[in-house]
């Protein structure tokens, strides 16, 4: 099997919440180069959606979820679960570095 496609994005954490009750879902966004590149690598290897499974690095936590289109910026947002954050210490408006291979 080749070697997976690797790409790193320094970004921003945000939380998108559905309403004002609190929680709410936090992301990554990958656009620009960036985006454009995992969506050449990622050609005929597309699920639901336009997602791409990828596997993903940030600090040391390593976990398996996929991307998805993100029509605002053209690119993908990442999902970060609680359990990744909690263990990176990361909150809304922290600035991550995040590793992905396709």
């Amino acid at each position: 099997m080749p070697p997976a496609d690797c790409f790193e994005v320094d970004a921003t954490l945000w939380c998108w919440q559905p309403n004002r009750k609190g929680g709410g879902w936090h992301f990554v966004t990958i656009d620009g180069q960036t985006a454009a590149e995992m969506r050449y690598a990622a050609l005929g290897r597309t699920g639901g959606f336009g997602s791409i499974r990828v596997d993903v690095r940030i600090g040391g936590t390593r976990w398996q979820t996929s991307v998805f289109p993100h029509k605002e910026s053209g690119g993908f947002i990442l999902p970060v679960k609680a359990d990744v954050r909690k263990r990176e210490g990361l909150s809304e408006g922290d600035a991550v570095t995040v590793s992905l291979a396709i």
